[in-house]
């Protein structure tokens, strides 16, 4: 038995970020989730990593982290390698007004104005990884329902 749901490839570090629960609002030039709110989203971690280190100051001067526990973080999202989906998100695109740094903090980005923001929740693992080829864009997978955390189970079938 399996599930039917939509899949998105994040690169690294966004796809760790957005699965530890540290990213909570992802960003796009174009409403790429705007179909798919209150609904479940497969993550999938890209081959290639993220340009750029915005990210990295974020975590470290807005959310406090130290360089130690950003590294233990980075190194935890590498555990199924790269082109693999590895983890659910829940997504939701009714975002309350809030300052423009919260919403970049919540992000791991900065400049955010212009993008369309969809606010992410209840991000979980998998048991293990689906070895499967990104997309540019949305796209179907089906992941057996014994890969899902217990929990996840008990909410969504």
């Amino acid at each position: 038995m399996s599930l039917e749901v939509a899949c998105l490839s994040f690169r690294q570090p966004y796809a760790t970020l957005v699965l530890n629960g540290v990213k909570t609002i992802e960003s796009r030039w174009r409403p790429l989730l705007s179909e798919r709110r209150n609904c479940t989203l497969a993550v999938h971690i890209a081959q290639k990593s993220w340009e750029g280190e915005d990210w990295r100051l974020v975590l470290t001067e807005r959310l406090g982290m130290t360089s130690v526990q950003t590294e233990q973080l980075l190194e935890s999202g590498e555990r199924f390698g790269r082109g693999v989906i590895a983890g659910e998100i829940y997504i939701d695109l009714d975002i309350p007004c809030e300052e423009m740094r919260e919403l970049e903090t919540a992000a791991c980005l900065t400049e955010l104005k212009m993008k369309y923001l969809t606010r992410l929740s209840n991000p979980r693992w998998l048991s293990e990884p689906i070895y499967s080829r990104g997309h540019k864009d949305v796209w179907t997978v089906h992941i057996p329902v014994h890969l899902l955390p217990s929990l996840f189970l008990q909410h969504e079938i």
